[in-house]
C-alpha cells in the first residue's frame, strides 16, 4: 500500500514538472506570452512571417499547400538561424478577383483578398512585433503572387523606422530558391521543364510529399492532368526524396539571406 502510494505522487511529480517546462519550439502560438517575452530577452529577436494562401493546386495536392509549406519551411530556418521565432502563418492572400472570378478563384475552395487588404495585416502584424521587442521581422512568401506586395511593405515600415533599430526583410529568395533554384536542380536529373512545371507540377508535388506527404492524393497522381484542372506540369514522377532535394535548397538559400540581410543593420 505504502509502495502504490509513493509510486502515485512520484507519477503526479513527474506529470507536474511535464506540465511546467516551457515547450521546446520555435512556433510562438505554441509559446505562453511570458516565454515569448523571455525568449526575446534572451536573444530570440528575429520573428520570421510565414505567408502561405489558401488555393488550388490540382486534385491532387490539398488547398493547404502554401500553409503547410510556409509553417514547416519557416521552422526549419528559423532552428537553423538559432535567434528566431516562428509567427502564425497567413493564410488569406491576394488570388484573384471574386466577381468574375479570376486566377485560382475560378477553382473551388481558394479564398482571395484585395492587395490593401493582405498590405495591411502584413503592417500591424510587423508593427505588432516592433512594439514587443523583435529587431528582426522576415516576411516569406511560398506563392509568387504577392512578393512585389511583401516588397512594399517592408519598404514602407523601413522608410518610417530608419531611425530605430528595427527592420523589415522581405526575403524574396526563399521563394526563389523554391521555384529557379530547385528547377535547375532537378534539370541536372534529367528532369523535363514541362515535367517540372510551375503550378502542382512535379516540383511542387515533390516538396509536398517531403514535408508533409498527406496532404498529397497518390491516387490521383497517375491521372492525365492539365490546365483545366488547375495544374501546370507532370506530376506522376514526383518522390519524397526529390522532393527533398527542394527543401534543402530553400533553408540553406533563406538562411544565407537572413544572416546577411540581418548583419547589414
Amino acid at each position: 500500500m505504502i509502495e502504490r502510494v509513493l509510486l502515485l505522487g512520484l507519477l503526479a511529480l513527474c506529470s507536474c514538472c511535464v506540465l511546467a517546462a516551457a515547450p521546446q519550439t520555435v512556433f510562438l502560438e505554441e509559446l505562453t506570452w511570458t516565454e515569448v517575452r523571455d525568449e526575446i530577452r534572451a536573444g530570440r529577436t528575429t520573428v520570421i512571417v510565414p505567408v502561405g494562401g489558401t488555393e488550388q493546386s490540382g486534385p491532387a495536392i490539398a488547398l493547404g499547400k502554401h500553409n503547410t509549406r510556409a509553417r514547416l519551411l519557416a521552422g526549419r530556418i528559423a532552428l537553423e538561424l538559432g535567434n528566431a521565432l516562428v509567427a502564425p502563418v497567413l493564410a488569406y492572400v491576394p488570388e484573384g478577383n471574386v466577381a468574375p472570378p479570376t486566377g485560382h478563384m475560378r477553382f473551388t475552395g481558394t479564398i482571395t483578398m484585395a492587395d490593401s487588404t493582405f498590405e495591411q495585416v502584413i503592417e500591424f502584424a510587423a508593427r505588432s512585433f516592433k512594439q514587443h521587442g523583435f529587431r528582426n521581422i522576415v516576411l516569406l512568401g511560398d506563392h509568387g503572387g504577392y512578393q512585389k506586395n511583401l516588397q512594399t511593405v517592408a519598404d514602407r515600415l523601413n522608410r518610417q523606422w530608419s531611425s530605430t533599430p528595427v527592420r523589415v526583410l522581405a526575403v524574396t529568395e526563399y521563394y526563389r530558391a523554391g521555384q529557379t533554384d530547385f528547377t535547375q536542380l532537378l534539370k541536372q536529373r534529367g528532369f523535363r521543364d514541362e515535367e517540372i512545371g510551375i503550378h502542382a507540377g512535379l516540383a511542387d508535388t515533390a516538396l509536398m510529399l517531403a514535408l508533409d506527404a498527406r496532404l498529397v492524393r497518390a491516387d490521383r497522381l497517375q491521372q492525365p492532368l492539365g490546365a483545366a484542372d488547375g495544374v501546370q506540369g507532370d506530376p506522376r514522377r514526383a518522390t519524397a526524396e526529390i522532393g527533398q532535394i527542394g527543401v534543402d535548397a530553400i533553408v540553406a538559400r533563406t538562411v544565407e539571406a537572413v544572416r546577411r540581410g540581418t548583419a547589414r543593420h
